[in-house]
């Protein structure tokens, strides 16, 4: 597991390369395992007697971190060590196994962003872990191998500050680079794809696929009239991003109609191209058989815009000879976004700190309908580290001593609530896990079935008495675990904790009132946002908090309802109340544990002098070594370009300012279309009328932002290089996307170009890669060109695009052999489907208002994109 092995300051100065050392589990693929040395294996001995004394945290760690299947088939997992080298003109990673042989060596300057991500948890059921992808030319290994390199970090705030230093020697998607010096290019480009696969029906059933020739993706169906058989099997699906895997969803047993409802979020990700989703069927002793697949163009996709469906399974056999063998229903949204310097968001980043942060969710939600902003602007508070006193002081407002705020505290969905919901889920992310998710895995994966009620088991007084004593069994794990890591709470929910404790006190004046339960009333309103709304939320669906992997059965869902209405139950304070008659059994477990809870509360709503490098003061600075990278990204930022500088997340937390506020930029756009076309709050809503008309003014930077670079790309300098010039937009004539519902989209008065690369970016990039091919040493096997990544010098386009490669002119990294990277598909990240009142209010740059503007618009037919 990863282990800080160097906790001094780095080694690297201006006079000598700069080095960072880290521990880590390296998953190795069987292929390339064939010239290590075999694992060292402990001796049964020491194996046995270790079973014998702890035999459940054997379990609970198999249960979790077992790898049950791989993306590249059977592999293991073996320590290594990672040694990252800045050489001023390149940056490489090393990875020893055994610490002394050389697995891999990566060359981190030739990769891009998008090449560095975060891996899904359920690729092999394992927290913490990154992904590098690479080509033949931007690696060297004693063995071929063209998958990506997994790491798995001992914790998240070790893997979140690798991630961010691998990412700041890759180059970021900037466009525009190599002829705007000032701020080092135009813009940079954000893709994200959240997916949910729901669940599947008449799987294994064959039918006649009616498909389109034409069709570039699967077709949503309304509903397959045609009646089968129901076939009973286990079925997963693996989820792939331009060809390349990303997750996969548990094995569920199911008569053709399996259930998943398992969600997905792949962020950072590379210009998109398709997504397929593969439908397996498990079978016990057997290969995993291949039912039929899913592909989906990502690119006929309207931006931010939900489409949810049942999708044809198809089995391969050519267009004419498709079989289609059932269906799943999938819920998918496609973002990309355009984010400007920062400086370009001064204006609208100071119009939301002149007002608290949970006033302009309240507008979000209310004017403009908005449910999913209200993370950007947390993130954005919690960036400028104002997040938990924007709380405070609108508690203020809202619990002010009458019923209604009592009803607001343990009843209420209210801003106030739910932005606590947020913010707990933010920062107790770790210290939920380390409360619950042990021993929630333990059992689910010992498949504990708990039933006290006669009526829904059907059994006598013993089954249910044995029943009882088995729930106060595993409410007793569920709360020792708890109470064990009270300390581990974080300093911000201290804070927040505390001062809910102490409102209540003042408002409802507890402290003399001669009533028992007045006084516990602080107590109780830590607890209806520590247990209510945040731990009990994660024994009931541990699924959706990262807990457990997929939704629990059944009778595994029973028992976790059970135990979390008995620790509901403790943090009400009140043993006396089950409605349940079967529930009364367990009031000797809460009465001997209400002082315990008691203490608890106490102690996550006291906040404890912050020590930077204790590791559970519940705060991500107690690594040594990401306050080594901090210090190593203000030393080399100075010699960045603005836009590559701003491309590289803020740590702890991995945020990115900018990005989150075009995200808010588009969101606003679109919605204040649509929900106020004719400006009706612009009256009694100043605040929300400058803001959409901020929004506005940034849409104009952006469109004249990518039209300028979509001249540059038009202008007939490129001819003179021998570059293939093929466009990468859809044609107005084609037909619309069959994997959305068709709709009606208004005209628009400009045409929404692509994020197209300029001509300069391909000469230069061209010329720098001959000249400086040679500096980097090459993998001695020949590797198969289809194989090879996006990104890289012997890159064969396989589908419609133009490459270009961004100029690092720092001095750094003048010399530093850069790739060509491929064209945006879209920019469609702040298009809007208004209706003509709404279209209206589109303000156009002025350099596309003149006459030969219109003109050029016609020339430049294949470059431009309508949507």
């Amino acid at each position: 597991m990863s282990e800080i092995l160097d906790p001094k300051q780095p080694t690297g100065t201006s006079n000598g390369p700069r080095e960072f050392l880290v521990s880590v589990e390296l998953y190795v693929p069987t292929v390339a395992s064939f010239g290590l040395r075999k694992p060292v294996v402990p001796r049964r001995k020491t194996e046995t007697s270790k079973a014998e004394e702890n035999p459940k945290s054997l379990k609970e760690k198999s249960s979790w971190i077992s790898v049950a299947r791989t993306p590249a088939g059977a592999g293991q997992w073996r320590p290594a060590t990672c040694k990252l080298m800045d050489e001023d003109e390149s940056c490489s990673l090393n990875i020893y196994v055994e610490e002394t042989i050389l697995y891999q060596t990566i060359y981190v300057h030739m990769l891009n962003h998008t090449d560095i991500r975060l891996a899904d948890s359920s690729l092999f059921l394992r927290k913490n872990c990154m992904a590098l992808a690479s080509a033949g030319g931007q690696r060297w290994g004693s063995s071929v191998n063209t998958e990506p390199i997994y790491f798995q970090f001992e914790d998240p705030d070790m893997c979140n500050t690798w991630l961010v230093l691998l990412r700041s020697y890759s180059k970021p998607e900037i466009y525009g680079q190599t002829f705007v010096s000032r701020g080092g290019g135009l813009y940079r480009m954000w893709r994200q794809v959240e997916l949910s696969i729901l669940q599947g029906r008449n799987l294994g059933n064959h039918f006649k696929a009616q498909t389109d020739a034409n069709a570039s993706s699967a077709t949503l169906s309304e509903g397959d009239p045609r009646e089968a058989d129901p076939v009973d099997l286990d079925a997963f699906c693996e989820i792939h991003l331009n060809d390349n895997i990303c997750a996969r969803t548990t094995v569920k047993k199911g008569i053709g109609s399996p259930d998943w409802h398992e969600n997905f979020t792949f962020s950072d990700l590379p210009p998109f191209e398709t997504l397929e989703v593969t439908v397996w069927r498990e079978k016990r002793l057997l290969k995993p058989m291949l039912l039929g697949s899913v592909r989906i163009a990502l690119t006929n996709f309207r931006r931010s815009e939900a489409v949810e469906g049942w999708f044809p399974v198809i089995q391969a056999g050519g267009v004419s000879n498709s079989i289609q063998v059932g269906e799943i229903r999938m819920k998918l949204t496609v973002d990309e976004e355009i984010i400007l310097p920062h400086n370009s968001y001064s204006d609208l980043l100071t119009a939301i700190r002149d007002r608290n942060v949970l006033e302009w969710m309240s507008d979000f939600e209310r004017r403009l309908h908005l449910r999913t902003s209200s993370y950007q602007l947390m993130c954005i508070a919690i960036a400028k580290n104002i997040l938990v006193e924007h709380i405070t002081e609108y508690a203020d407002r809202e619990v002010d001593g009458t019923p209604s705020s009592h009803n607001t505290i343990f009843r209420g969905n209210t801003t106030f609530t739910k932005t606590m919901e947020l913010a707990m889920a933010f920062y107790g992310k770790a210290f939920l896990e380390s409360s619950i998710g042990s021993t929630i895995r333990r059992i689910c994966s010992e498949k504990i079935a708990i039933e006290v009620d006669p009526v829904r088991s059907g059994k006598g007084p013993k089954e249910v008495e044995r029943g009882v004593d088995q729930l106060i069994h595993w409410s007793q794990e569920v709360w020792n675990q708890i109470y064990a890591v009270r300390s581990q709470c974080p300093h911000e929910l201290r804070r927040l904790f505390e001062h809910v404790r102490k409102l209540v006190e003042k408002r409802y004046h507890t402290k003399d009132s001669q009533d028992a339960q007045s006084r516990e009333l602080p107590w109780q309103s830590v607890s209806a946002f520590c247990f209510l709304r945040f731990i009990v939320p994660g024994i009931l669906h541990p699924h959706l908090f990262g807990l457990y992997p997929g939704l629990p059965s059944a009778h595994i869902q029973r028992s976790l309802t059970l135990i979390a209405k008995v620790i509901q139950s403790l943090a009400n304070l009140n043993p006396n109340v089950q409605k349940e008659e079967f529930m009364r059994g367990i009031k000797d477990f809460l009465k001997q544990n209400l002082p315990a809870m008691v203490d608890y509360i106490l102690v996550v709503s006291t906040p404890i002098p912050l020590d930077p490098y204790s590791p559970h003061s519940g705060h991500p600075a107690h690594s040594h070594q990401r306050l080594d990278v901090v210090s190593s990204l203000h030393e080399r930022s100075t010699t960045m370009p603005v836009l590559e500088r701003e491309s590289i997340p803020l740590l702890p937390h991995v945020l990115d300012i900018p990005r989150h506020l075009a995200c808010i930029t588009s969101s606003v756009l679109r919605s204040a279309r649509s929900a106020d076309p004719k400006g009706k709050f612009s009256e009694d809503n100043q605040h929300l009328s400058g803001l959409c008309a901020q929004c506005f003014d940034l849409e104009d930077q952006s469109l004249a932002r990518v039209s300028q670079l979509a001249a540059v790309e038009s202008y007939p300098i490129a001819l003179k290089w021998d570059i293939p010039r093929i466009t990468s937009t859809v044609s107005s004539a084609a037909p619309p996307s069959p994997a959305s519902p068709s709709k009606i989209v208004e005209p628009r008065k400009v045409s929404r170009p692509c994020t197209a690369p300029s001509s300069s970016d391909l000469s230069a990039a061209d010329h720098r890669t001959a000249s400086s091919g040679n500096r980097i040493p090459s993998s001695p096997v020949p590797h198969d060109l289809s194989s090879l990544r996006r990104g890289s010098v012997s890159d064969i386009p396989s589908s419609p695009k133009v490459l270009s490669s961004p100029e690092d002119r720092s001095p750094r990294a003048i010399n530093r052999p850069r790739f060509l990277r491929p064209k945006s598909i879209s920019a469609d990240s702040i298009s809007s489907f208004a209706s003509p009142a709404g279209a209206q209010s589109l303000r156009s740059p002025p350099e596309l208002q003149d006459e030969a503007s219109r003109k050029r618009k016609n020339v430049l037919q294949g470059i431009l994109t309508k949507r």
